[in-house]
């Protein structure tokens, strides 16, 4: 049973990344991504990466075809036209020979792996004791690789930045997105009142576990968000103007968390990012949550896109 679910779900996969990348409708490639993203969460979940397969559906099947979906609205003006341009014989050729190689050197790379393949495992198992944690992938994000996990906090900070700069300068420091109204006999709204208690509760759930089973603060930091998004959709909660002290502190707390611990590793413990003896669980717990808060606003934020409201309205 399990060889025909795999086998059915390998074939489902690569009939939807062909359809993906032969299709010209960018929209309907944008929805096919994000499913293409939910199917391969299943696949990681057949492979027992259960942190890896709640990552792929939140950030390739749910924020990444959010993105995608908002952006290929934006083409669609202009797309009817670009649709009518067909390539000529000599960039068709390019591109099929461009991707006949890319796809040689990944067959090769593939046959030419060693049986066994280079791992750092048994390094991880003989020090996970020394963090005092169950998940081996926190203790890899967290203690063993956490310079890694630090840069990646900061990037995410950067890429809502990058977004922010595209603002037009009567918006600067105002409200993202636009309003939305409330119905209070919507359907939406009967789901934007039920959803975020449940939401959050799970939220902070899947970040506590995270320690000792598969979750943390990226799963539980998405949540969040989704949450805070179905409440904006509704017209139950308006977001704040980008100019709030508030808010930008909230979009920092982790990073600024994450970088104080680091440093107080230096004298404490020997070196930066080290944990002094005892102390590794809660020290990664703190920057777990505060990383949650953090990760839940800015994916927000990239949701919703630049200001287009002044504060005051």
């Amino acid at each position: 049973m399990g060889m025909i679910f795999d086998g059915s779900l390998f074939v489902l996969i690569l009939i939807l990344a062909t359809w993906i990348i032969a299709v010209r409708d960018t929209f309907s490639a944008a929805i096919g991504f994000a499913i293409y993203g939910l199917l391969l969460a299943l696949v990681w979940v057949r492979l027992d990466a259960i942190d890896a397969a709640l990552t792929e559906a939140a950030i390739g099947g749910g924020l990444s075809g959010i993105l995608l979906i908002g952006a290929a609205i934006q083409l669609r003006p202009t797309e009817a036209k670009l649709r009518a341009e067909s390539p000529t014989i000599s960039i068709r050729i390019v591109a099929a020979l461009l991707s006949m190689m890319v796809t040689a050197g990944l067959v090769y790379v593939v046959l030419t792996l060693p049986e066994t393949g280079p791992t750092l495992v048994p390094q991880v198992a003989e020090n996970m004791g020394t963090t005092g944690l169950g998940n081996p992938v926190t203790a890899v994000l967290l203690a063993f690789r956490s310079t890694d996990t630090l840069l990646e906090a900061i990037v995410l900070v950067l890429a809502l930045i990058a977004v922010w700069s595209l603002t037009p300068d009567q918006y600067w420091g105002g409200r993202p997105g636009q309003i939305s109204h409330n119905n209070p006999n919507s359907m939406l709204t009967y789901l934007a009142r039920l959803l975020p208690p449940i939401g959050i509760v799970v939220a902070v759930y899947i970040l506590w576990v995270g320690a000792d089973l598969p979750g943390g603060k990226f799963q539980a930091g998405t949540l969040l968000a989704a949450m805070g998004l179905l409440l904006v959709m509704a017209g139950l909660m308006d977001l704040p103007a980008i100019s709030r002290r508030s808010l930008r502190i909230s979009l920092i707390l982790g990073t600024v968390v994450f970088l104080a611990i680091g440093f107080a590793g230096i004298p404490l413990a020997g070196t930066f990012l080290a944990y002094p003896d005892g102390f590794a669980k809660p020290l990664i717990i703190a920057i777990e949550f505060a990383s949650m808060i953090s990760i839940a606003v800015t994916l927000a934020l990239l949701v919703i896109g630049i200001p287009k409201r002044s504060d005051t309205k």
